[in-house]
């Protein structure tokens, strides 16, 4: 199964902000739409980056009730990195692990077609899992 699947199933939207966006601002949308990473988007739609609620977090932590004034392209991971919509579920889960990310832009021709959790990932993997056991179990007792 693709990465391209994974998006078929949840759907395109992505939640984005503009850089000049404030944390606070930022943090409602997360709390809003009970998501867990926002893109950073420019005018031109352009990807500049991520941020997530782990880096809303550590901001606080470092600058404490300072962060909610700052703005996303300050807390925001520029060097994003992305995924074909070609890949394995494999390939993603893989990536995010090493990465130690739990969201991933979904990239093609430098236009983003959506972003994946690391729990669509799980809950697909899950899914072919249960369908490959299903498949043994009614080899298995057809044979």
């Amino acid at each position: 199964m693709t990465v391209a699947a994974i998006l078929r199933q949840k759907g395109p939207d992505v939640a984005s902000v503009r850089p000049t966006t404030t944390i606070s601002e930022l943090a409602r949308l997360l709390t809003e739409r009970r998501i867990g990473a926002v893109v950073v988007r420019d005018a031109a739609h352009q990807l500049l980056g991520i941020v997530s609620e782990r880096d809303v977090i550590h901001a606080i932590a470092a600058h404490g009730a300072a962060t909610l004034e700052m703005s996303a392209a300050q807390l925001m991971t520029a060097n994003v990195t992305t995924v074909a919509p070609t890949a394995s579920v494999e390939e993603a889960m893989s990536i995010m692990s090493a990465g130690r990310f739990r969201h991933l832009p979904v990239m093609e021709g430098g236009v983003l077609l959506g972003i994946i959790s690391i729990g669509d990932v799980v809950k697909t993997r899950i899914m072919q899992q249960d369908h490959e056991v299903d498949s043994l179990k009614a080899y298995v007792a057809g044979a």
